[in-house]
Protein backbone atom coordinates (compact mmCIF):
# COMPACT_ATOMS: atom_id res chain seq x y z
CA UNK A 1 0.00 0.00 0.00
CA UNK A 2 1.34 3.33 -1.14
CA UNK A 3 2.32 5.73 1.67
CA UNK A 4 0.18 8.44 2.37
CA UNK A 5 0.69 12.06 1.42
CA UNK A 6 0.82 14.78 3.77
CA UNK A 7 -2.22 16.42 5.17
CA UNK A 8 -2.60 19.96 2.69
CA UNK A 9 -4.05 23.03 3.33
CA UNK A 10 -6.71 23.12 0.88
CA UNK A 11 -6.02 27.12 0.61
CA UNK A 12 -2.36 27.52 -0.08
CA UNK A 13 -1.56 24.25 -1.37
CA UNK A 14 1.09 23.54 1.60
CA UNK A 15 1.29 21.29 4.42
CA UNK A 16 -0.47 22.00 6.93
CA UNK A 17 1.53 23.12 10.25
CA UNK A 18 0.21 22.42 13.78
CA UNK A 19 -2.06 24.61 15.01
CA UNK A 20 -1.02 27.35 17.98
CA UNK A 21 -2.36 26.29 20.36
CA UNK A 22 -0.23 22.72 20.01
CA UNK A 23 2.84 24.53 19.21
CA UNK A 24 1.85 26.54 22.67
CA UNK A 25 1.61 23.46 24.62
CA UNK A 26 4.97 22.31 23.55
CA UNK A 27 7.12 25.44 24.27
CA UNK A 28 4.93 25.30 27.76
CA UNK A 29 6.29 21.61 28.21
CA UNK A 30 9.77 22.72 27.63
CA UNK A 31 10.26 25.53 29.49
CA UNK A 32 8.36 23.29 32.54
CA UNK A 33 10.75 21.74 34.84
CA UNK A 34 8.46 19.28 36.29
CA UNK A 35 8.09 17.55 33.09
CA UNK A 36 11.24 18.18 31.27
CA UNK A 37 11.96 14.05 31.41
CA UNK A 38 8.93 13.62 28.74
CA UNK A 39 9.79 17.08 26.40
CA UNK A 40 10.35 14.19 23.83
CA UNK A 41 7.74 12.19 24.23
CA UNK A 42 5.07 15.04 24.44
CA UNK A 43 6.63 16.64 21.60
CA UNK A 44 6.48 13.53 18.95
CA UNK A 45 2.55 13.20 20.04
CA UNK A 46 1.84 17.00 19.42
CA UNK A 47 3.54 16.75 16.35
CA UNK A 48 1.49 13.75 15.12
CA UNK A 49 -1.83 15.71 16.47
CA UNK A 50 -0.95 18.49 14.65
CA UNK A 51 -0.54 16.60 11.42
CA UNK A 52 -4.08 15.30 11.97
CA UNK A 53 -5.65 17.92 12.86
CA UNK A 54 -4.43 20.71 11.08
CA UNK A 55 -6.33 19.39 7.81
CA UNK A 56 -9.09 22.03 8.39
CA UNK A 57 -9.75 24.26 11.73
CA UNK A 58 -12.53 22.43 12.38
CA UNK A 59 -11.00 19.39 13.17
CA UNK A 60 -8.26 20.94 15.11
CA UNK A 61 -10.48 22.51 17.45
CA UNK A 62 -12.05 18.85 18.01
CA UNK A 63 -8.74 17.24 18.16
CA UNK A 64 -8.10 19.66 21.35
CA UNK A 65 -11.02 19.41 22.72
CA UNK A 66 -10.61 15.77 23.12
CA UNK A 67 -7.60 16.22 24.12
CA UNK A 68 -8.52 18.07 26.95
CA UNK A 69 -11.17 16.06 27.77
CA UNK A 70 -9.02 12.84 28.12
CA UNK A 71 -6.83 15.06 30.61
CA UNK A 72 -9.18 16.00 32.74
CA UNK A 73 -10.48 12.51 33.30
CA UNK A 74 -6.87 11.80 34.49
CA UNK A 75 -6.30 14.65 36.13
CA UNK A 76 -7.26 13.33 40.13
CA UNK A 77 -4.99 10.45 40.94
CA UNK A 78 -7.30 9.18 43.42
CA UNK A 79 -10.09 7.96 40.70
CA UNK A 80 -9.14 5.27 41.11
CA UNK A 81 -9.54 1.81 43.24
CA UNK A 82 -6.99 1.75 45.80
CA UNK A 83 -7.19 -1.41 45.94
CA UNK A 84 -6.97 -2.33 42.45
CA UNK A 85 -3.95 -0.48 42.77
CA UNK A 86 -2.42 -2.58 45.73
CA UNK A 87 -3.05 -5.71 43.46
CA UNK A 88 -1.52 -4.01 40.35
CA UNK A 89 1.35 -2.76 42.29
CA UNK A 90 4.65 -5.00 44.30
CA UNK A 91 3.63 -8.02 41.70
CA UNK A 92 6.68 -10.08 42.21
CA UNK A 93 6.12 -9.38 46.05
CA UNK A 94 2.61 -10.48 45.29
CA UNK A 95 3.85 -13.38 43.64
CA UNK A 96 6.27 -14.69 45.82
CA UNK A 97 3.45 -14.88 48.21
CA UNK A 98 0.67 -16.44 46.21
CA UNK A 99 3.57 -19.41 46.04
CA UNK A 100 3.05 -19.88 49.96
CA UNK A 101 0.53 -21.67 51.99
CA UNK A 102 -2.75 -20.09 52.76
CA UNK A 103 -2.57 -19.60 56.86
CA UNK A 104 -5.98 -18.71 59.05
CA UNK A 105 -6.00 -15.40 60.54
CA UNK A 106 -8.53 -14.35 63.21
CA UNK A 107 -9.98 -10.93 62.69
CA UNK A 108 -12.01 -8.96 64.77
CA UNK A 109 -14.89 -8.01 62.58
CA UNK A 110 -16.55 -5.17 65.44
CA UNK A 111 -13.39 -3.32 65.72
CA UNK A 112 -13.11 0.24 63.92
CA UNK A 113 -15.45 3.24 63.60
CA UNK A 114 -16.91 1.62 60.55
CA UNK A 115 -17.18 -2.07 61.77
CA UNK A 116 -18.06 -4.77 60.66
CA UNK A 117 -18.88 -3.15 56.96
CA UNK A 118 -15.87 -2.17 56.01
CA UNK A 119 -13.73 -4.77 57.79
CA UNK A 120 -15.77 -7.61 55.97
CA UNK A 121 -15.18 -5.87 52.34
CA UNK A 122 -11.48 -5.57 53.10
CA UNK A 123 -11.35 -9.44 54.04
CA UNK A 124 -13.29 -10.44 51.44
CA UNK A 125 -10.55 -8.45 49.25
CA UNK A 126 -7.74 -10.12 50.73
CA UNK A 127 -8.90 -13.97 50.63
CA UNK A 128 -8.71 -12.86 46.64
CA UNK A 129 -5.14 -11.54 45.92
CA UNK A 130 -3.91 -13.05 49.46
CA UNK A 131 -2.76 -16.61 50.49
CA UNK A 132 -5.10 -16.05 53.87
CA UNK A 133 -8.08 -17.54 54.91
CA UNK A 134 -10.33 -15.53 57.73
CA UNK A 135 -11.74 -16.54 60.88
CA UNK A 136 -14.26 -13.62 61.41
CA UNK A 137 -15.70 -13.21 64.55
CA UNK A 138 -18.55 -10.37 64.99
CA UNK A 139 -22.09 -10.21 65.94
CA UNK A 140 -24.63 -11.77 63.90
CA UNK A 141 -27.09 -8.78 63.70
CA UNK A 142 -24.67 -6.05 63.17
CA UNK A 143 -22.98 -8.74 60.46
CA UNK A 144 -26.30 -9.28 58.82
CA UNK A 145 -26.94 -5.79 57.92
CA UNK A 146 -23.58 -4.98 56.86
CA UNK A 147 -24.16 -7.63 54.28
CA UNK A 148 -27.21 -6.67 53.19
CA UNK A 149 -26.27 -2.74 53.32
CA UNK A 150 -23.09 -3.04 51.31
CA UNK A 151 -24.15 -6.13 48.61
CA UNK A 152 -21.55 -8.64 49.93
CA UNK A 153 -23.98 -11.80 49.99
CA UNK A 154 -22.77 -13.30 47.11
CA UNK A 155 -18.87 -12.75 47.63
CA UNK A 156 -19.28 -13.78 50.92
CA UNK A 157 -20.84 -17.03 50.04
CA UNK A 158 -18.10 -17.89 47.27
CA UNK A 159 -15.72 -17.25 49.78
CA UNK A 160 -17.52 -19.42 52.61
CA UNK A 161 -17.80 -22.26 49.85
CA UNK A 162 -14.23 -22.12 48.99
CA UNK A 163 -13.23 -22.45 52.23
CA UNK A 164 -11.37 -19.01 52.79
CA UNK A 165 -14.14 -17.52 55.17
CA UNK A 166 -15.61 -18.56 58.40
CA UNK A 167 -18.02 -16.48 60.69
CA UNK A 168 -17.88 -17.07 64.41
CA UNK A 169 -20.50 -15.37 66.24
CA UNK A 170 -19.82 -12.78 69.23
CA UNK A 171 -21.45 -11.27 72.58
CA UNK A 172 -21.44 -7.46 72.65
CA UNK A 173 -18.48 -5.95 71.23
CA UNK A 174 -16.21 -3.55 73.12
CA UNK A 175 -16.98 0.16 72.06
CA UNK A 176 -13.79 2.35 71.18
CA UNK A 177 -14.42 4.57 73.66
CA UNK A 178 -14.39 1.62 76.79
CA UNK A 179 -11.65 1.42 78.74
CA UNK A 180 -8.97 -1.14 78.20
CA UNK A 181 -9.98 -3.71 81.20
CA UNK A 182 -13.81 -4.28 80.09
CA UNK A 183 -12.26 -7.11 78.36
CA UNK A 184 -12.50 -8.59 81.70
CA UNK A 185 -15.94 -8.45 82.08
CA UNK A 186 -17.17 -8.83 78.09
CA UNK A 187 -15.72 -12.31 77.91
CA UNK A 188 -17.50 -13.08 74.32
CA UNK A 189 -16.74 -10.52 73.08
CA UNK A 190 -15.12 -10.76 68.97
CA UNK A 191 -11.49 -9.43 70.26
CA UNK A 192 -11.56 -11.78 73.10
CA UNK A 193 -12.79 -14.33 70.90
CA UNK A 194 -10.35 -13.66 67.94
CA UNK A 195 -7.22 -14.03 70.64
CA UNK A 196 -8.46 -17.24 71.90
CA UNK A 197 -8.66 -18.38 68.22
CA UNK A 198 -4.84 -18.08 68.05
CA UNK A 199 -4.18 -18.95 71.76
CA UNK A 200 -5.74 -22.32 70.36
CA UNK A 201 -3.70 -22.81 67.45
CA UNK A 202 -7.06 -22.11 65.57
CA UNK A 203 -5.45 -19.02 63.94
CA UNK A 204 -1.71 -17.83 63.08
CA UNK A 205 -2.64 -14.07 63.94
CA UNK A 206 -4.75 -11.96 64.69
CA UNK A 207 -6.24 -8.31 63.22
CA UNK A 208 -7.99 -5.85 65.36
CA UNK A 209 -8.96 -2.18 63.91
CA UNK A 210 -10.69 -2.00 67.70
CA UNK A 211 -9.93 0.15 70.90
CA UNK A 212 -6.20 -0.35 70.87
CA UNK A 213 -6.04 -0.45 74.81
CA UNK A 214 -8.41 -3.08 74.46
CA UNK A 215 -6.42 -5.02 72.06
CA UNK A 216 -3.59 -4.88 73.94
CA UNK A 217 -5.62 -5.88 77.33
CA UNK A 218 -7.12 -8.82 75.80
CA UNK A 219 -3.56 -9.80 73.82
CA UNK A 220 -2.00 -9.79 77.18
CA UNK A 221 -4.67 -12.05 79.21
CA UNK A 222 -5.34 -14.15 76.41
CA UNK A 223 -1.61 -14.75 74.71
CA UNK A 224 0.42 -13.69 77.81
CA UNK A 225 3.36 -11.58 77.52
CA UNK A 226 6.97 -13.17 76.46
CA UNK A 227 9.47 -14.00 79.11
CA UNK A 228 11.84 -11.33 79.82
CA UNK A 229 9.08 -8.54 78.38
CA UNK A 230 7.87 -6.40 80.54
CA UNK A 231 5.65 -4.29 78.25
CA UNK A 232 4.44 -4.83 74.84
CA UNK A 233 4.87 -2.26 71.98
CA UNK A 234 2.96 -1.18 69.15
CA UNK A 235 5.76 -1.34 65.74
CA UNK A 236 4.71 0.61 62.92
CA UNK A 237 6.52 0.60 59.45
CA UNK A 238 7.35 4.24 58.10
CA UNK A 239 8.39 5.27 54.33
CA UNK A 240 11.88 6.41 53.94
CA UNK A 241 13.56 8.32 50.98
CA UNK A 242 14.49 4.85 49.85
CA UNK A 243 11.62 3.43 48.10
CA UNK A 244 12.80 0.10 49.26
CA UNK A 245 13.37 0.68 52.66
CA UNK A 246 11.13 0.91 55.81
CA UNK A 247 12.38 1.85 59.46
CA UNK A 248 10.30 0.24 62.08
CA UNK A 249 9.23 2.86 65.01
CA UNK A 250 8.39 1.57 68.47
CA UNK A 251 6.76 2.18 70.76
CA UNK A 252 3.91 4.56 68.97
CA UNK A 253 1.14 4.11 71.30
CA UNK A 254 0.72 1.52 73.84
CA UNK A 255 3.03 2.42 76.59
CA UNK A 256 2.92 6.67 77.47
CA UNK A 257 5.45 6.09 80.41
CA UNK A 258 8.30 4.20 79.69
CA UNK A 259 11.34 3.13 81.69
CA UNK A 260 15.09 3.14 80.31
CA UNK A 261 14.64 -0.88 80.07
CA UNK A 262 11.60 -0.47 78.64
CA UNK A 263 13.54 1.23 75.63
CA UNK A 264 15.85 -1.73 75.68
CA UNK A 265 13.75 -4.56 75.14
CA UNK A 266 11.76 -2.77 72.34
CA UNK A 267 15.15 -2.85 70.25
CA UNK A 268 16.06 -6.27 70.98
CA UNK A 269 12.18 -6.75 69.38
CA UNK A 270 12.51 -4.15 66.99
CA UNK A 271 15.49 -5.57 65.71
CA UNK A 272 13.93 -9.44 65.43
CA UNK A 273 11.61 -8.10 63.29
CA UNK A 274 13.34 -6.18 60.88
CA UNK A 275 15.69 -8.84 60.51
CA UNK A 276 12.96 -11.80 59.86
CA UNK A 277 10.43 -9.83 57.95
CA UNK A 278 11.79 -7.12 56.37
CA UNK A 279 15.20 -9.35 55.67
CA UNK A 280 17.40 -6.48 57.02
CA UNK A 281 21.19 -8.86 57.70
CA UNK A 282 21.59 -6.27 60.76
CA UNK A 283 19.22 -3.87 61.60
CA UNK A 284 20.39 -0.24 62.82
CA UNK A 285 18.91 0.99 65.63
CA UNK A 286 18.08 4.48 67.08
CA UNK A 287 17.12 6.08 69.66
CA UNK A 288 14.77 8.48 69.10
CA UNK A 289 15.95 11.90 70.81
CA UNK A 290 16.78 15.63 70.09
CA UNK A 291 20.21 15.33 69.65
CA UNK A 292 22.62 12.89 68.71
CA UNK A 293 25.57 13.97 71.48
CA UNK A 294 25.18 11.20 74.25
CA UNK A 295 24.73 14.16 76.73
CA UNK A 296 21.58 15.13 75.15
CA UNK A 297 18.07 14.40 75.80
CA UNK A 298 15.60 13.82 78.96
CA UNK A 299 15.78 11.27 81.76
CA UNK A 300 14.25 8.50 79.91
CA UNK A 301 17.00 8.60 77.08
CA UNK A 302 19.81 9.86 78.83
CA UNK A 303 19.44 6.44 81.16
CA UNK A 304 18.50 4.13 78.29
CA UNK A 305 21.06 5.46 75.94
CA UNK A 306 24.04 3.27 78.20
CA UNK A 307 21.92 0.35 77.81
CA UNK A 308 21.36 0.06 74.41
CA UNK A 309 25.49 1.12 73.91
CA UNK A 310 26.00 -2.49 76.33
CA UNK A 311 23.93 -4.29 74.34
CA UNK A 312 26.04 -6.68 72.36
CA UNK A 313 22.54 -8.43 70.38
CA UNK A 314 21.80 -5.16 68.84
CA UNK A 315 23.86 -2.94 66.35
CA UNK A 316 23.22 0.43 68.55
CA UNK A 317 23.96 3.47 66.20
CA UNK A 318 23.09 6.17 68.88
CA UNK A 319 21.11 9.19 69.15
CA UNK A 320 18.36 9.79 66.55
CA UNK A 321 16.74 12.74 65.12
CA UNK A 322 13.23 13.83 64.30
CA UNK A 323 15.13 14.60 60.71
CA UNK A 324 16.37 11.25 60.53
CA UNK A 325 13.77 9.16 61.10
CA UNK A 326 12.82 8.65 57.35
CA UNK A 327 16.18 9.44 55.93
CA UNK A 328 16.57 5.61 56.04
CA UNK A 329 19.66 5.74 58.50
CA UNK A 330 18.11 4.00 60.94
CA UNK A 331 16.02 0.55 60.48
CA UNK A 332 15.02 0.06 63.76
CA UNK A 333 13.68 3.49 66.13
CA UNK A 334 13.04 3.87 69.67
CA UNK A 335 10.95 6.20 71.52
CA UNK A 336 8.14 5.87 74.34
CA UNK A 337 4.75 5.43 73.02
CA UNK A 338 3.75 9.26 73.85
CA UNK A 339 6.32 10.51 71.90
CA UNK A 340 5.98 7.91 69.02
CA UNK A 341 1.77 8.14 68.56
CA UNK A 342 2.42 11.98 68.02
CA UNK A 343 5.38 11.21 65.54
CA UNK A 344 2.97 8.58 63.99
CA UNK A 345 -0.09 11.10 63.68
CA UNK A 346 1.81 13.73 61.84
CA UNK A 347 3.33 11.07 59.08
CA UNK A 348 -0.30 9.93 58.58
CA UNK A 349 -0.86 13.69 57.24
CA UNK A 350 1.97 14.33 55.63
CA UNK A 351 0.79 12.22 52.41
CA UNK A 352 -2.91 14.44 51.83
CA UNK A 353 -0.99 17.61 52.34
CA UNK A 354 1.76 17.06 50.06
CA UNK A 355 -0.78 15.66 47.58
CA UNK A 356 -2.56 19.21 48.10
CA UNK A 357 0.25 21.41 47.72
CA UNK A 358 1.05 19.91 44.60
CA UNK A 359 -2.49 20.05 43.30
CA UNK A 360 -2.47 23.49 44.31
CA UNK A 361 0.67 24.52 42.53
CA UNK A 362 -0.06 22.76 38.84
CA UNK A 363 -1.08 25.65 36.48
CA UNK A 364 -4.91 25.94 36.20
CA UNK A 365 -6.88 25.18 32.90
CA UNK A 366 -6.43 22.92 30.06
CA UNK A 367 -2.47 23.27 30.62
CA UNK A 368 -2.38 22.43 33.98
CA UNK A 369 -5.20 19.96 33.21
CA UNK A 370 -2.87 18.33 30.43
CA UNK A 371 0.39 18.48 32.24
CA UNK A 372 -1.33 16.19 35.48
CA UNK A 373 -2.07 13.97 33.15
CA UNK A 374 1.34 13.05 32.14
CA UNK A 375 2.37 13.75 36.11
CA UNK A 376 -0.59 10.74 37.39
CA UNK A 377 1.53 7.98 37.76
CA UNK A 378 4.01 10.22 39.96
CA UNK A 379 1.52 11.20 42.07
CA UNK A 380 -0.20 7.60 42.72
CA UNK A 381 3.88 6.44 43.94
CA UNK A 382 3.81 9.71 46.29
CA UNK A 383 0.31 8.89 48.00
CA UNK A 384 1.24 5.19 47.94
CA UNK A 385 4.47 5.45 49.82
CA UNK A 386 2.69 8.08 52.01
CA UNK A 387 -0.45 6.90 52.44
CA UNK A 388 -0.90 5.12 56.09
CA UNK A 389 -3.99 2.97 54.69
CA UNK A 390 -1.00 1.49 52.46
CA UNK A 391 0.38 0.09 55.63
CA UNK A 392 -2.55 -0.81 57.22
CA UNK A 393 -1.49 -1.91 60.38
CA UNK A 394 1.30 -2.24 63.16
CA UNK A 395 2.49 -5.02 64.76
CA UNK A 396 1.91 -6.12 68.76
CA UNK A 397 5.16 -6.76 69.52
CA UNK A 398 6.22 -9.19 73.18
CA UNK A 399 2.99 -10.70 73.42
CA UNK A 400 2.51 -14.50 72.71
CA UNK A 401 0.95 -14.40 68.97
CA UNK A 402 1.25 -12.41 65.98
CA UNK A 403 -1.42 -9.65 66.53
CA UNK A 404 -1.77 -6.68 64.22
CA UNK A 405 -3.62 -3.46 65.08
CA UNK A 406 -5.23 -1.89 62.43
CA UNK A 407 -6.06 2.19 62.50
CA UNK A 408 -9.56 3.00 63.76
CA UNK A 409 -10.99 4.72 60.86
CA UNK A 410 -9.77 1.36 58.53
CA UNK A 411 -11.38 0.99 55.76
CA UNK A 412 -11.37 -2.12 53.01
CA UNK A 413 -7.93 -0.93 51.72
CA UNK A 414 -6.11 -0.66 55.10
CA UNK A 415 -7.48 -4.10 56.20
CA UNK A 416 -6.11 -5.97 52.91
CA UNK A 417 -3.29 -4.41 53.48
CA UNK A 418 -2.82 -5.19 57.71
CA UNK A 419 -3.24 -9.08 56.90
CA UNK A 420 -0.97 -9.15 54.44
CA UNK A 421 1.26 -7.82 57.22
CA UNK A 422 0.17 -10.25 59.66
CA UNK A 423 0.59 -13.46 56.92
CA UNK A 424 4.10 -11.74 56.79
CA UNK A 425 4.88 -11.86 60.23
CA UNK A 426 3.36 -15.24 61.04
CA UNK A 427 4.67 -16.92 57.67
CA UNK A 428 8.67 -15.85 58.63
CA UNK A 429 8.69 -17.32 61.80
CA UNK A 430 9.12 -14.22 63.48
CA UNK A 431 7.55 -15.75 66.93
CA UNK A 432 10.27 -18.68 67.42
CA UNK A 433 13.10 -16.19 67.52
CA UNK A 434 10.83 -13.92 69.93
CA UNK A 435 10.26 -16.78 72.34
CA UNK A 436 14.18 -17.39 71.86
CA UNK A 437 15.27 -14.49 73.10
CA UNK A 438 12.40 -14.96 75.69
CA UNK A 439 15.42 -17.83 76.54
CA UNK A 440 18.62 -15.81 76.02
CA UNK A 441 16.73 -13.58 79.01
CA UNK A 442 16.26 -16.73 81.33
CA UNK A 443 19.94 -17.40 80.59
CA UNK A 444 21.16 -13.73 81.50
CA UNK A 445 19.06 -13.48 84.56
CA UNK A 446 19.98 -16.97 85.47
CA UNK A 447 24.30 -16.37 85.08
CA UNK A 448 23.39 -12.52 86.79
Amino acid sequence: MPPKEPDLDPRSGRRAKPSRAIRRLVIWYRRNAAVTSIVGTATSSASTAGSVAGSVASAAGSVAGSMASTAGSMLNPLVIDPLRRLQQSGGEELAAIHRGERLWVAVDGMGGDHAPGPILEGCLRAVQILPVRIRFVAETAALEAAVSQLGLGELLREATQRGLMELLPSGPSVGMNDEATVVRRKRDASINLAMDLVKRGEATAVYSAGNSGAVMASAIFRLGRLKGIDRPAIGALFPTKDPSQQVLVLDVGANMDCKPAYLHQFALLGSIYSHDVLGVAEPSVGLLNIGEEECKGNELTLKAFPLLAAEPRISFKGNCEGRDVLSGAFDVVVCDGYTGNVLLKFLESVGSVLLDVLRAELPRGRRGKVGSAFLRSNLIRIKKRLDHAEHGGALLLGVNGVCVIGHGSSKALSVVSALRLAHLAASHGVMDDLRQLSAQEDTVTACG
